[in-house]
């Protein structure tokens, strides 16, 4: 974790002649300057003390923060488009990205400074699974909820409507049947091999497995690619809209608030830029607050990620779901109290370490880790749980009482972080 007792404030020059100085002098000068000019915007009640001891201006004003065209993105760009970040001395520039595996190298190699990301995927890079071994951190979750697993309309056809019907189809008729997540390591494969698994199917044996980019989904299954995939709004909706697939369940109805995407860094940019950081998450809270006030703040928030530039799609594709108004694409429609998520009085973004510890488990009830990592303490070293309080504290935003929580899954297993490896090997369906 950054380390906020010992942190460099921004000198700010009040004058200096720049004839006298070198080149390199002209352009450290000319960046005190802007810092000097963004950090003048700041709230006085952030610059008086809301950080921690010693903390002073961003250090770095300008941050490029990575997103996917996913309604979970909502946060990052509305802490943008609603002027947010000018609040706490930043701006945030939000960079369209294709894929995942895009999202990862560009954090990696420093060309994106933060990014919207997978849970899963922030932890796989601190293994070294699905890609490099490179030191992380998670600094806030971004929504709870709120994402899907879709089948053809091919599978409904054969009298597929939920998990059981899938099995049952599957013994019947032997071929391969191909499911896609968007990340080997990420929320969207869990979520799916979780669910498979449930019902007696076992994903890394029974079914092949793709790596689709989430925007990809819809054109992959149209094609015939597929035969059914977990993804984020508002891919599943598309899907029904556009009469290829329909919802087979939820993911809040797998995992009710369960942990989806989160703010992601890399654990040297935390520790460099530690009051960036707190800046970034303090504006991206007071934007998933405002999402999640109101109806017609969901309206406008769809109506602006709507836009090419970010998920680009139908605007009404975006909202309904956003508002919790479900259509299954097969007769079934309802009004889902647990939708996606941006703030709930905090409760969305703390990084809970049971949170992280929980894809842990995943990973290696999958295979993926060969053996149990130091659960806790991989958490610990990952969540950034320091630096989440002080942007918490500066925007007002409620703590809960404890690091961890305990959360009942729809097979009627609880999870709440306590002993790990026997949760990680108690499940019948498993690598």
């Amino acid at each position: 974790m950054a380390d906020t007792k010992d942190q460099t404030s921004v000198s700010i020059i009040p004058s200096v002649n720049t004839e006298q100085v070198t080149d390199s002098g002209r352009r450290k000068l000319i960046q005190s300057i802007g810092a000097a000019s963004i950090y003048s915007l700041v709230d006085p009640l952030v610059k008086s003390g809301a950080w921690a001891a010693g903390s002073d201006a961003p250090e770095k004003t300008d941050v490029k923060v990575s997103f996917i065209a996913l309604t979970d993105c909502s946060s990052v760009v509305m802490a943008n488009h609603l002027g947010l970040d000018k609040k706490y001395g930043i701006k945030i520039i939000p960079t369209k990205e294709a894929s995942w595996a895009a999202i990862r190298d560009k954090l990696i190699n420093g060309e994106n400074d933060l990014s919207h990301i997978l849970y899963g995927l922030v932890y796989g890079l601190q293994m070294g699974i699905g890609g490099q071994q490179k030191d992380m951190s998670i600094l806030m979750s971004l929504n709870n909820n709120g994402q899907a697993i879709t089948l053809s309309k091919a599978l409904y056809q054969k009298g597929v409507t939920d998990g059981a019907s899938l099995k049952t189809l599957m013994d019947k008729e032997k071929r391969d049947y191909t499911f896609a997540q968007t990340f080997p390591t990420g929320t969207h494969a869990m979520w799916l091999y979780y669910w498979l698994g449930n019902f007696g199917i076992n994903p890394m044996k029974d079914t092949k497995i793709i790596t689709v980019p989430p925007p990809q989904m819809v054109a992959n299954m149209r094609s015939g690619n597929m035969d059914g995939y977990c993804v984020g709004e508002p891919w599943n909706a598309r899907a029904i809209i556009d009469g290829i697939g329909f919802t087979a369940t939820t993911t809040q109805a797998i995992w009710q608030d369960h942990p989806e995407k989160a703010l992601g860094a890399t654990a040297e940019f935390t520790k460099r830029y530690p009051n960036t950081c707190r800046a970034v998450m303090s504006a991206i809270l007071e934007a998933g607050k405002y999402i999640d006030s109101s109806v017609s703040n969901k309206h406008s928030t769809a109506e602006v990620v709507s836009a090419p530039s970010f998920v680009n799609t139908d605007v009404n594709v975006i909202q309904d779901r956003m508002m919790g108004r479900y259509n299954n694409g097969i007769g079934k429609t309802w009004d889902d109290p647990n939708a996606m998520k941006f703030y709930n009085d905090g409760l969305v973004n703390y990084p809970y370490l049971s949170d992280g510890m929980w894809f842990l488990t995943q990973h290696k009830r999958w295979g993926l880790l060969k053996d149990h990592p130091d659960y806790l303490g991989v958490a610990k070293k990952v969540n950034n749980i320091a630096l989440y309080k002080d942007a918490a504290t500066a925007t007002k935003t409620p703590l809960p009482k404890s690091d961890m929580r305990s959360s009942k899954f729809f097979d009627g297993v609880t999870w709440n972080g306590s002993n790990p490896a026997a949760y990680a090997d108690s499940f019948k369906v498993k690598a």
